[in-house]
């Protein structure tokens, strides 16, 4: 007797499918509102070390907006990117062809 414990070969399906990209999309803005948190939290110590300093630059500043950027990319992946629907592709498709 032997039992097997490789991965299963079922087929998925649609309800399946989606369920697994709904778990991602779950964890993708678990991690962005996490990423967030941390970018509020550190820029915060950055802003009151520059407040204690008394400096007259804003040095913050710098690593605010580069950091800033990697954030809002981050939520422009997780929020505002569409997955290409067949739809869209026959659409392109069809462009191309004139």
């Amino acid at each position: 007797m032997s039992t097997d414990t490789g991965p299963s070969h079922e087929p998925t399906t649609p309800d399946a499918d989606l369920r697994d990209r709904a778990r991602r999309r779950i964890e993708q803005k678990r991690g962005f509102w996490l990423h967030l948190a941390i970018y509020l939290a550190f820029n915060g110590m950055l802003v009151v070390v520059w407040a204690w300093t008394g400096a007259a630059f804003f040095w913050p500043l710098f690593p605010m907006v580069l950091w800033g950027i990697g954030v809002a990319a981050n939520a422009w992946v997780v929020f505002a990117e569409q997955t290409v629907s067949e739809e869209r592709v026959q659409r392109e498709i069809d462009r191309m062809r004139r």
